[in-house]
């Protein structure tokens, strides 16, 4: 009734089979995975310095190049331009922690723990940030 298949599957299910296309490791995966949670981070964080300069800013923008360029086999991450955001800053940095809680937590099941100490810290600056000033209203 139906005609059988005649040519090879693409899937190879049969265990010692070698196949055409790259496999990476758990590790690989989650460096790639790590670099793009911090590289959208840098991107944010670069967002943030058009808005409102600061030196604390500039400072975790150049630890988050290193540990990008560093995961990325040393490639230096592409950095926004000097262009000041449309954004809201309350919404860049609810943006930026969360992107830190996500690179936290690829960092954490890496033990990778540079990234991991970097995106709590920052997971702490963006949720001060975030805070309502309510000792510069009294």
């Amino acid at each position: 009734m139906y005609e059988p298949i005649r040519t090879k599957s693409v899937h190879s299910t049969m265990a010692g089979t070698t196949s055409d296309f790259p496999h990476r490791s758990r590790e690989e995966e989650l460096d790639i995975q790590l670099a793009g949670h911090l590289g959208a981070l840098l991107a944010v964080t670069d967002e943030l310095r058009a808005a409102a300069p600061s030196e604390d800013l500039d400072t975790a923008a150049e630890r988050l190049t290193v540990q990008v360029a560093r995961l990325r086999g040393g490639v230096t991450p592409v950095r926004m331009s000097a262009a000041a955001s449309d954004d809201d800053p309350v919404a860049l940095h609810q943006r930026a922690h969360a992107l830190a809680g996500r690179a936290l937590v690829v960092a954490a099941s890496r033990a990778d723990t540079a990234a991991a100490i970097l995106a709590a810290e920052q997971m702490d600056v963006h949720a001060a940030a975030l805070e309502p000033r309510e000792l510069a209203s009294r």
